[in-house]
């Protein structure tokens, strides 16, 4: 099958064994925008109605997919190769974070070579001739007494780590429902109208210490990231303080 190239590395799957597994791995890669998936000698052979079923909305990947029938056929066309394994090998080779690949990766596909990264089947993961095959190797930091990882998971894992490289991910957002942050006029009155309501409580006492009691105050109010909203709550909440005052006397 004839694959259309896209900048982006290329999945392979090396003897996949459960068509569940192939289509969650399809379903990963696409949460993420990757979408050049190569199988490698299934087991339960191709297509299979169990991996479409489980990539849902991801079913493009499958139709378009690769089959190969060995490693050397699927990396044919490759400049550079990168395979994951959870144990040591034995083989002589620089070993990276899934962060650290898919930096190199971008960085290499950036200058026109073509990517592809090596996952092995279900049950013990690539065999040394296939990692011979690569030119480094991915080792995702899991708990070394619990290091196996299913091939979806590993294969979200790694396109997780692409994204981020990829795209310009804001590490912190405030969703804001439905109103907007209050302008710094807007803070400033609510700021007049607590000190108004505090000193007809009695609250900045002694007289000596009222000026530093009502900067902490506006200090206070500076830190806050009010909203509108926000600001109109604390407006009523005072608002109904007075009058259950008035109502009380």
């Amino acid at each position: 099958m004839t694959e259309t190239y896209r900048p982006q590395p290329a999945f392979v799957l090396v003897r996949p064994q459960m068509g569940e597994n192939i289509g969650g791995a399809a379903r990963a890669m696409w949460n993420f925008g990757l979408d050049r998936m190569r199988v490698v000698e299934p087991r339960d052979g191709w297509p299979n109605q169990k991996a479409v079923a489980m990539a849902s909305g991801a079913g493009r990947l499958l139709d378009e997919a690769g089959l190969f029938g060995g490693t050397d056929e699927a990396l044919a066309d490759c400049d550079y190769v990168f395979a994951t394994t959870a144990r040591p090998r034995g083989l002589t080779k620089p070993v990276v974070t899934p962060e650290r690949a898919m930096e190199q990766a971008r960085a290499m596909i950036g200058e026109g070579k073509k990517v592809a990264v090596l996952f092995g089947p279900e049950r013990a993961g690539l065999e040394n001739d296939d990692i011979a095959r690569a030119n480094a190797i991915i080792s995702v930091p899991v708990n070394p007494e619990f290091a196996s990882l299913n091939l979806a998971q590993c294969v979200l894992l790694t396109a997780y780590e692409w994204r981020r490289q990829t795209e310009n991910v804001v590490p912190e957002v405030m969703e804001l429902a439905k109103t907007e942050f209050a302008s710094k006029l807007e803070i400033q009155k609510l700021g007049d109208h607590f000190e108004e309501r505090m000193e007809q409580a009695g609250f900045f006492f002694p007289e000596t210490k009222a000026e530093g009691m009502k900067q902490n105050l506006r200090n206070l109010w500076s830190r806050m990231p009010l909203t509108r909203a926000d600001v109109q709550t604390f407006h009523g909440m005072l608002r109904q303080m007075v009058r259950w005052k008035e109502r009380g006397d």
